[in-house]
């Protein structure tokens, strides 16, 4: 290793260090949000019944997935793109960017409430409730508005107040179960339940953008704000940045809600109900893990700015090696104790679901190995790679997936999940390898297998 590659790797030691303890200050959050949400499915669960809770799992399933759709993941173009001008103290150059993600969020948020609501009604048969329920389906959809909170989430991550985002994760599971409980009481329906979501994404968002805004403003960064300049001046590849990586997590969203979408319009509400449960507590499980993720961007951000590539393939080595002892922990768990945790929690109706869980997180270990590689390829500035891998895995799970459904049921679902995250990280891990060889012929700094070596 040349004296010059070492000077980059030294200091990765403390920032792996702050990406643990953001990550620990997230998964506080996380943890309660997990916890709390697991006992509002659980509420939901045995006050509707696995049929009517199925079509309230596919009502959040769909405006959940419009959320995600046409959110510009606008919070990693902050980090992209106002990373250096905010380090730099250059104000009128980091407002650019913040106007440009702000006016993203709003294009976005139109187009996922008429999209939503249009769909709730024309669509109804299709994904899976009928014209009883669309007119709450349609209403629900206008919660999409507080779903695109991109921006503020950036915002956040970049001041590095991951205290404020971990107070988020638990607020919205908590203001989601209290509402949970108020609708047990007065109106046990599924339009109720579907209030109490709307209700908790709601106040989760007033509080994340006020906390952003207050951010902003402590430190003058709202000061002499203009909306009329020039939308992208200084953001080369703006443009093309924000639709790949909106485009690489839109086909994220297509192994969770879209595939609920297909289960539930194959096989039914019923059996949606149990995959959804499965793949909520296989998440639950993989959260400690993938919370390393949010803190992980940031900090390859800055490291990008300053050009300190060897670092940057340094820590993302050392993450994924601390993910991955989390997720054999975690892989036990479920095999051991996850049947029982279904019956526990959500009672006998929906003990069918645990062997479908069990393939659910061996899909979400592999993607817990995995964590750090679509991040470098964001922060080497190559969402389009990952966009090429996602779209090609996604594609191939998406069309197999009603034959694995019809021929071998859940569980050919979960096995075909599991097959698509491994498939995904062996493209993302192509795509870093060719970024590394590319970097070397061009004769700049690149990660190479000696960054691998040795202690930091």
């Amino acid at each position: 290793m040349s004296a010059s590659q070492a000077e980059q790797i030294a200091g990765v030691r403390p920032i792996l260090r702050r990406v643990v303890a953001n990550a620990g200050l997230l998964l506080g959050g996380r943890t309660v949000n997990a916890v709390l949400g697991l006992a509002f499915m659980a509420i939901a669960g045995r006050a509707l019944g696995a049929a009517e809770l199925g079509v309230f799992v596919l009502i959040q399933a769909f405006g959940q997935f419009l959320g995600e759709v046409v959110k510009f993941q606008s919070w990693q173009t902050i980090l992209h793109y106002g990373a250096r001008p905010l380090g730099d103290g250059d104000t009128r150059q980091f407002q650019r960017v913040l106007r440009f993600t702000i006016l993203l969020d709003l294009a976005s948020t139109v187009l996922g409430i008429a999209v939503g609501v249009i769909g709730a009604i024309a669509f109804a048969g299709v994904l899976g409730w009928g014209a009883k329920e669309a007119p709450a389906a349609a209403l629900y959809m206008f919660s999409i508005a507080f779903m695109v909170s991109a921006t503020p989430l950036g915002l956040l991550r970049l001041f590095d107040r991951f205290d404020v985002l971990a107070w988020q994760a638990g607020l919205i599971s908590l203001i989601r179960l209290i509402a949970g409980l108020v609708v047990l009481l007065v109106w046990p329906t599924m339009e109720g339940f579907l209030l109490a979501a709307a209700v908790a994404t709601v106040g989760s968002w007033l509080y994340l953008a006020g906390s952003a805004v207050a951010e902003l403003n402590k430190r003058g960064l709202l000061k002499d704000f203009a909306w009329r300049d020039p939308l992208t001046e200084g953001m080369p590849g703006a443009w093309r940045f924000a639709w790949n990586t909106n485009l690489a997590t839109t086909l994220d969203v297509a192994f969770t809600h879209v595939a609920t979408l297909i289960v539930g319009a194959l096989v039914g509400p019923s059996q949606a109900a149990f995959w959804r449960i499965g793949r909520q507590v296989a998440d639950a499980l993989a959260k400690p893990a993938k919370l390393l993720t949010p803190a992980l961007y940031p900090e390859l951000a800055r490291l990008r700015a300053d050009e300190r590539h060897h670092a940057m393939w340094r820590l993302a080595r050392n993450v994924g090696l601390l993910a991955g002892g989390v997720a054999v922990v975690i892989l036990t768990i479920s095999m051991i104790a996850g049947p029982t945790l279904l019956k526990l929690v959500m009672g006998q109706a929906f003990e069918p679901a645990a062997t479908v869980m069990n393939w659910q997180v061996g899909a979400a270990v592999i993607g817990v190995f995995a964590l750090p590689l679509e991040p470098m390829l964001v922060s080497l500035g190559k969402p389009g790679a990952a966009v090429r891998v996602r779209l090609a895995v996604s594609a191939g799970f998406l069309a197999t997936l009603p034959f694995l459904v019809k021929e071998f049921g859940l569980i050919g679902a979960g096995a075909g999940l599991a097959a698509a995250a491994s498939a995904l990280a062996l493209g993302m891990l192509w795509f870093i390898l060719k970024e590394n060889g590319s970097r070397r012929e061009a004769g700049t700094p690149a990660p190479g297998p000696e960054s691998l070596k040795g202690d930091d």
